[in-house]
């Protein structure tokens, strides 16, 4: 299709139909081409369907019909990044809402209401018979801030969490400006990729800071598995899959050229940029905790089955992962089934309610695992909220049986692969959140109250 304007010259191309059909060709013998035969237009000639097991070889050809458009030049995309399903969207965005405003009004209650309470009662004690009598989260005031197992681990998966949620802010916030369009093929994952190394700086800096505050020693060793736990895990996935793409002659697969840019982005740029902000970070002195740490850990109380760390580490991530269903599978449509995706509007508004969400359920479960005497919930509002990421490849194995026609097994590793890259993604982007919204809530009620 073709349009023409007063405004220039000639004519513009605005658009193509292609129609794809298996006929049976003619052809006649030409010394000149490499089979040997050419293949003959025939006016009016009956076009018989092709059975590929007759004929040894397929000879291609192709007809060109000019249709004239009223598209004008400008528009010419818009055919093409049409989407349906704003009600869908609007009432996923709502859905999300009503999710949020429940869980703002549990957190409202539990600071306004519980807490209040709890801390007048608890700064009214005045005997000592009083104080041995106390129930609560303040029983715990001496343990709530031991240095949980396996320190370094959780230092750093928050330190890459964070520096997944930098990346995402960044990106999406250049997509509402318009600067990364789907229009611009592969713009928006070289820029994710860019944004991901560069924010390598905050993953050092806030996983040493963490670490730091665990009094962790070995921060040599934290800031090498910063710069190269997780990266490593991406790189490694990526790098098999390649391989596996290449072994199937695939022009899809990626160039050694780009492989090799990729390494010298991780290890030029993000590496240093890890160890110095892990440098920065170290530098800075602890974060001062309202309440000392007892020698002797106090021991923990029988917990009701539903206070289990499996079953609350399950059920916390099954509102983050809500809030985000309904974009997932616009995004997974795009990715796996050549749709355009550009409501960067709709997608911006559910990453601030998934973050949101995630803050609001890892407080509200770990007051509530305070209040039960149980002072381990370093790992568990980590975990609480990125249990999410569970879900979403949870539903990748759903997407993939009921939507997605692949059979081959390399296809078949190549989605789950590249699924398997985006639920770490997720896991550590509502970890991360998770675990930082406790600690600064633990923080805020443990220095609000008078310890003797």
């Amino acid at each position: 299709k073709y349009h023409s304007s007063d405004d220039f010259d000639g004519h513009r191309i605005v658009g193509f139909e292609v129609e794809p059909h298996s006929i049976v060709q003619a052809t006649q013998s030409d010394p000149a081409q490499p089979g040997g035969l050419k293949a003959v237009c025939q006016e009016g000639a009956e076009a018989t369907l092709m059975e590929l097991d007759s004929y040894p070889e397929v000879i291609f050809t192709y007809d060109v019909t000019w249709e004239y458009s009223d598209i004008r030049w400008v528009s010419r995309w818009d055919n093409y990044l049409k989407m349906t399903g704003d009600k869908i969207h609007w009432f996923a965005i709502l859905n999300s809402l009503m999710i949020m405003l429940f869980l703002s009004g549990m957190i409202a209650v539990i600071i306004l209401r519980t807490i209040h309470r709890d801390i007048t009662k608890y700064n009214e004690l005045a005997s000592a018979e009083d104080a041995a009598e106390e129930t609560g989260w303040k029983l715990v005031h001496g343990d709530v801030f031991r240095k949980p197992r396996h320190s370094k681990l959780l230092a750093v998966s928050v330190g890459s969490g964070v520096q997944i949620v930098c990346m995402s802010v960044v990106t999406l916030f250049l997509a509402l400006l318009g600067v990364l369009s789907p229009v611009h093929r592969g713009a928006l994952l070289q820029s994710c990729l860019l944004l991901f190394t560069f924010m390598g700086f905050f993953a050092g800096y806030v996983a040493s800071r963490l670490y730091k505050t665990f009094h962790g020693a070995d921060w040599k060793q934290m800031t090498l598995l910063t710069a190269f736990l997780y990266p490593g895990i991406f790189f490694g996935i990526f790098f098999i899959l390649n391989l596996l793409i290449w072994g199937q002659r695939s022009s899809g697969a990626v160039p050694f050229t780009t492989m090799f840019a990729m390494l010298c982005l991780w290890f030029g740029v993000s590496v240093p940029l890890v160890c110095l902000g892990a440098f920065f970070g170290f530098r800075k002195a602890n974060i001062e905790l309202p309440v000392r740490t007892n020698q002797i850990p106090r021991q923990i109380p029988v917990q009701s089955w539903f206070m289990k760390p499996a079953f609350t580490i399950m059920v916390g991530g099954v509102l983050p992962f809500g809030a985000v269903f309904t974009e997932l599978f616009f995004i997974m449509s795009s990715i796996w089934q050549h749709q355009f995706y550009y409501l960067f509007g709709f997608l911006a508004l559910v990453l601030v309610i998934l973050l949101v969400t995630c803050a609001e359920i890892a407080m509200a479960l770990t007051y509530f695992q305070l209040t039960a005497e149980d002072y381990n919930w370093w790992w568990r509002s980590f975990l609480s909220c990125a249990s999410s990421g569970f879900y979403v490849f949870g539903y990748a194995i759903l997407y993939f049986s009921s939507r997605l026609q692949i059979e081959k097994p390399v296809s078949t590793m190549l989605y789950f692969g590249y699924m398997l890259i985006m639920s770490i993604l997720f896991f550590l982007l509502t970890g991360s959140i998770g675990l930082l919204s406790s600690f600064s809530f633990v923080r805020a009620i443990y220095s609000s109250i008078k310890i003797d």
